[in-house]
């Protein structure tokens, strides 16, 4: 439950509280930890979903700038591609033919 402190520590530890804060503080105190921790988990959950939000969106802006290169290239092999096709119906309009290979 708490790791290597066993029943007899945390019997020890109520003792030494007990005896150092008076038996009317101890609930006070009691409660006063259990809000802290309380909050602290609380916090950890939310930087925990934060960093995981924030790796999904950079995982997301990777495969954007993936696609977003190959479109680029699509785009590229088009312009060539209607390049050459316009070079070619120059040449055919001025009866030149095209090449033939």
């Amino acid at each position: 439950m708490f790791g290597s402190i066993g029943p007899t520590e945390l019997i020890m530890i109520f003792v030494i509280a007990l005896l150092v804060f008076g038996p009317k503080k101890l609930p006070e105190i009691g409660r006063s930890v259990g809000k802290a921790l309380r909050e602290f988990k609380k916090t950890s959950e939310e930087i925990k979903g934060r960093i995981e939000e924030e790796i999904e969106a950079s995982e997301i802006k990777d495969i954007r700038k993936d696609i977003q290169a190959g479109v680029d290239g699509i785009k590229s092999e088009v312009k060539t591609f209607t390049d050459d096709i316009t070079k070619d119906t120059e040449k055919d309009e001025h009866g030149e033919g095209p090449k033939v290979t």
